[in-house]
This record gives structure tokens, C-alpha cells and sequence, in this order.
């Protein structure tokens, strides 16, 4: 009798949360998953400590045998995620952010969106708006400020309807208010974020060889 290959533990961001629940849900994918909350993506400082932290923890219990659900520009531009998974020798999925996994992942957000005028919002990362502004508010910034910061030269949103809810999303994303009108709903499914993550739990199964 063959001896069963351990579950793959797949580490991801919170922004894909509802996505990765479902496919498991569904059997499409076969692994434990770990998520790490989205809304550290405000500060790269915050978001390299506690992935740190909980990557270290998870390789504990699933040693050489964790897949990273996160973009690589999610810790800034200069190849910092790229400098994490090489340091902990990892596979990482080949995404640049969750709106490419979301979309097929290997540069396909670049090419969608080659001006970058637009905002993609799909449910994991609509209420992303209003906790910032709740976080301004703290710390007394004023939100017209706020969202000239956040939206300067970002002519619309593009809806991601990746769980088949599209009137819930937009009521979500509109409660938002963050004064950009939405341009597009587009229907992607699940089966880009299933393709993206199962292409690298197959390369983490080659490495483990």
C-alpha cells in the first residue's frame, strides 16, 4: 500500500478567503489552509512580521509542505516576496496580487488593466475602503485626503464576481462610498483561483520529490 501524501497547508491572505473555503468545500482543491488577515496589506512592515510569524509556525506543523497564497508585490516593489520565499524556501503562488489570481495570475491584472486606471474589487476586498477610512478617522485624516491618495488617476471600479453573487458585491462595494463609479461586473468564477493555487501545490509535490 502506497504511503498517502500529507495535505498541503496553504497560506493566504484573508482577501481570498471565501474563495479557497469554497473550492475545498467543493473538492477542487485538497488542503488545510492558514490565512493571515488582509488588512495588514496597509503597512508592508506589518504584513512581512506577521507572515513571518505565522509562516514560521505553520512550517512546524506542515514542514517543507506550505504553499503561499500571496502576490508579489503584496510586501512593495522591490522583490521582497520574492526575497521571503526564496528565504524560506517555499513555493509561492505566481500571482502578482489576489486581483491576478483572481483573473488567471502570470501578469494577467497587468493585462487587464495596462494604464492601472482601475480599481478591482471582488468580495474579499470590498469593505477594504471603509476600514481604512475607519482608520483615518483615528488618526484624524481627513477623508477627502484620504481618498485622493487612494484613487488619484483611478477612473472606476471593475467588479470581480467570483462567487456568483454579483448584486450582493455591488451593494457592498456602493455601502463603500468611495465616490468612484463602477464600470464593469465581470463573472470569473472560481476556476482561475483553483487553476492558480492547483499549479502550485503541483510544484511544491515536484519540490517535495
Amino acid at each position: 500500500m502506497s504511503r498517502k501524501e500529507p495535505k498541503v497547508c496553504l497560506l493566504s491572505c484573508t482577501a481570498l478567503k471565501d474563495e479557497i473555503r469554497q473550492l475545498i468545500k467543493q473538492g477542487d482543491l485538497d488542503a488545510e489552509c492558514v490565512f493571515v488577515s488582509k488588512y495588514f496589506h496597509t503597512d508592508y512592515f506589518q504584513l512581512e512580521k506577521n507572515l513571518r510569524k505565522v509562516l514560521e509556525i505553520t512550517l512546524q506543523k506542515f514542514p517543507n509542505n506550505v504553499v503561499l497564497v500571496f502576490g508579489d508585490l503584496c510586501l512593495g516593489m522591490e522583490n521582497e516576496m520574492k526575497k521571503l520565499v526564496e528565504e524560506y524556501g517555499i513555493v509561492k503562488i505566481d500571482a502578482l496580487n489576489c486581483t491576478d489570481c483572481q483573473l488567471g495570475g502570470k501578469g494577467k491584472y497587468l493585462e487587464a488593466d495596462p494604464n492601472q486606471e482601475l480599481m478591482f474589487l471582488s468580495v474579499g476586498m470590498a469593505d477594504m475602503f471603509s476600514y481604512m477610512r475607519a482608520v483615518a478617522r483615528r488618526e484624524n485624516i481627513d477623508e477627502d485626503q484620504l481618498k485622493q491618495q487612494l484613487f488619484s488617476g483611478i477612473r472606476g471600479i471593475v467588479l470581480l464576481d467570483t462567487m456568483g453573487n454579483p448584486e450582493q458585491l455591488r451593494e457592498q462595494v456602493e455601502k463603500a462610498d468611495t465616490g468612484l463609479r463602477i464600470v464593469e461586473t465581470r463573472q470569473v468564477g472560481l476556476e482561475n483561483v483553483k487553476n492558480v493555487i492547483q499549479e502550485a501545490i503541483e510544484r511544491n509535490k515536484d519540490k517535495r520529490k
